[in-house]
């Protein structure tokens, strides 16, 4: 039977009986950690080559490069078979690789640049990361200084970014540059697929409060591509930019393939059990708490790609919905932990890998709020674009970005206040 008339259910079968042939079995002791190392994730990317050679890489990929050309309910349920096999885990990298990256080349990407990355991307050969947020630019994205120059044939990348995930495993990386400084802000921008050994990129990991290094900065000094590196069109990166937050904030089918939360929030109960609290009805109530929200996201995760879905241009507006949803529960998750641990779910044993998920979520409980957009971004967005409500006053949205640039050197925004 074909791809194109496979149900859900028999794809379930199929893939729950490859699995079973060629993947080892989830135990309580088969977890492993994060790879955070180039030399750690050679296992994983071996892991992953194994489901792309098996036909289960890019379930909901267009299938004349690499992927099975399938719907997210079909990858879906593969991710519900998946959870009780041990699957590949390629890190920030591999998420961001596989989700908006990935997407957006797919939706950007001239057929060669596709046919070049996409089948390696799948296979696990390639990890991408964003060369996206600068030091003077993060909220407001379409601020970017990062420079482009054209030199004949080639480009010349120039600038620096920031809270790039993954970038010391990544092997490429989708980078906006602004190719036109005489337009408004959001016009002259442009994508470029940049190798990360390339000459002139220098790639720093930041180190956390949590003891790992998974953000980065990025130095970019005189990097050379060329034509065949642009991502989309010349000047109109804003367009990649929006289909990039779609995915980044959950759309698409990114977001809608994450499994159903079925078990009662499993790491609480697990938290619970170590702590002998199964029992205690504070504890119980914030567990019931932790799954009401689990399940709540997700039936908005699949509401709003859904509605993406069926829309020719997806709005990342729409999206925002879930990302906001995510931005506030996640912080009151995370307390929720604290409150089934107490005291002992800030203490565990050396070596014990999930002895300290409850505080280190506690500690990164703020992150969904701020990455890919704080709260404060997606409420204007929905406001704005969703509900219609009046747009915040701007002075420099209509105006060229050097004379923008003048403005603010000389202290004087009123220049360009309308």
């Amino acid at each position: 039977m074909s791809d194109t008339t496979i149900s859900v259910e028999e794809f379930r079968q199929e893939a729950r009986a490859w699995m079973e042939a060629n993947l080892q079995r989830r135990t309580s002791g088969s977890g492993h950690t994060r790879p955070e190392t180039v030399e750690a994730l050679v296992e994983q990317r071996a892991l992953q080559r194994r489901l792309f050679d098996g036909g289960f890489a890019g379930i909901s990929y267009p299938a004349e490069y690499g992927g099975r050309g399938l719907t997210v309910r079909h990858e879906r349920a593969f991710n519900e078979e998946a959870r009780r096999f041990v699957v590949p885990d390629l890190g920030v990298a591999g998420h961001v690789t596989m989700g908006p990256i990935g997407r957006s080349i797919v939706a950007h990407g001239s057929p060669e640049m596709k046919a070049r990355h996409i089948p390696k991307i799948l296979s696990g050969e390639e990890l991408w990361c964003q060369f996206y947020s600068e030091p003077e630019a993060g909220s407001d994205l379409a601020g970017i200084r990062t420079r482009a120059t054209r030199d004949g044939e080639r480009w010349i990348l120039t600038g620096s970014k920031i809270w790039s995930s993954g970038a010391h495993l990544a092997d490429w990386a989708m980078c906006l540059a602004r190719t036109d400084w005489s337009v408004p802000k959001h016009r002259g921008l442009t994508w470029f697929a940049v190798p990360t050994s390339a000459p002139g990129v220098t790639v720093r990991p930041i180190h956390q409060i949590n003891g790992n290094a998974e953000f980065c900065e990025e130095f970019l000094d005189e990097v050379e591509v060329t034509d065949d590196d642009v991502i989309g069109e010349v000047n109109r990166g804003w367009a990649v930019t929006q289909t990039m937050l779609v995915y980044e904030r959950g759309g698409g089918g990114a977001g809608g393939g994450r499994p159903e939360p079925r078990q009662l929030a499993p790491d609480l109960v697990a938290l619970a059990r170590r702590v002998g609290r199964t029992d205690d009805p504070a504890a119980r109530q914030a567990i019931a708490t932790a799954h009401i929200h689990d399940y709540a996201q997700y039936q908005l995760r699949r509401r709003m790609a859904a509605r993406l879905r069926a829309s020719d241009k997806p709005d990342a507006a729409i999206a925002a919905y879930s990302k906001l949803a995510a931005g506030v529960l996640t912080p009151v998750r995370a307390r929720l932990g604290l409150e089934v641990g107490g005291p002992a779910a800030l203490t565990w044993a050396k070596g014990d890998e999930r002895g300290g998920r409850a505080a280190l979520d506690y500690l990164n409980g703020r992150i969904v709020s701020i990455a890919a957009g704080t709260n404060e971004v997606q409420r204007n967005g929905i406001g704005e674009r969703v509900l219609g409500l009046p747009r915040e006053p701007s002075f420099d949205t209509n105006k060229p970005f050097d004379e923008v640039l003048r403005a603010a050197r000389n202290w004087d925004s009123r220049a360009g206040a309308n």
